[in-house]
């Protein structure tokens, strides 16, 4: 948002300067404000996580190596081979883990959309002379649609766009989401794709 102050007549204490549009601006303003800390604030735990798991990551080959490495004998052959064994199991499930944590990155980018979007909404309101100008909320829609790299996310945009309620706009997301579950099997990664970190 460019303006840089907010000030002057509020709901709070209305005068004849009054209007229900510097309301929403404000009220798009807080939302902005809400969504961005939010995000800083996790920003934060993702990394701590992220370094938790690559830490641990490194840890499990160590020992696993480490086993392979013992001397063959009758008294290590059984324990030599539980300990790979688990620790095969234990990377198994950290990449399942990884891969299903991964959902941080799209949402920090469905954030990113959304303070943008709301962003440009307030912009637009707060100057009368784009505010009724149809042309204008056309070039924001479509700058907002522009930023949407995923086909689903565009089937809800052009949705909302033609009418239909946000429920009805969710159906239709969750519903390309499962077809394009269907096209590519399980949904997530196969097991020889490479795992990457934030």
């Amino acid at each position: 948002m460019t303006q840089d102050s907010l000030s002057g007549s509020t709901a709070r204490n209305p005068d004849l300067d009054w209007s229900q549009i510097r309301e929403t601006i404000l009220m798009l303003a807080l939302s902005v404000a809400q969504i961005e800390m939010s995000m800083r604030d996790s920003d934060g735990s993702v990394e701590v996580l992220s370094n938790s798991f690559t830490s641990m990551a490194g840890q499990v080959k160590m020992i696993e190596r480490t086993a392979a490495s013992l001397p063959e004998s009758a008294e290590t052959t059984e324990a030599r081979a539980a300990i790979i064994e688990n620790c095969a199991s234990v990377g198994d499930m950290m990449r399942s883990a990884i891969v299903a944590f991964q959902f941080y990155d799209k949402l920090t980018q469905r954030l990113n959309h959304v303070t943008s979007s709301l962003g440009s909404l307030a912009d637009l309101i707060s100057d009368v002379r784009r505010l009724y100008n149809p042309y204008e909320w056309l070039g924001m829609q479509e700058k907002i649609r522009s930023r949407y790299t995923m086909e689903e996310e565009r089937l809800m945009f052009e949705a909302i766009m033609q009418g239909k309620t946000i429920k009805q706009a969710l159906v239709l997301y969750v519903q390309a989401m499962e077809e394009k579950k269907h096209k590519t099997g399980s949904g997530g990664a196969s097991p020889d794709e490479e795992v990457e970190l934030f």
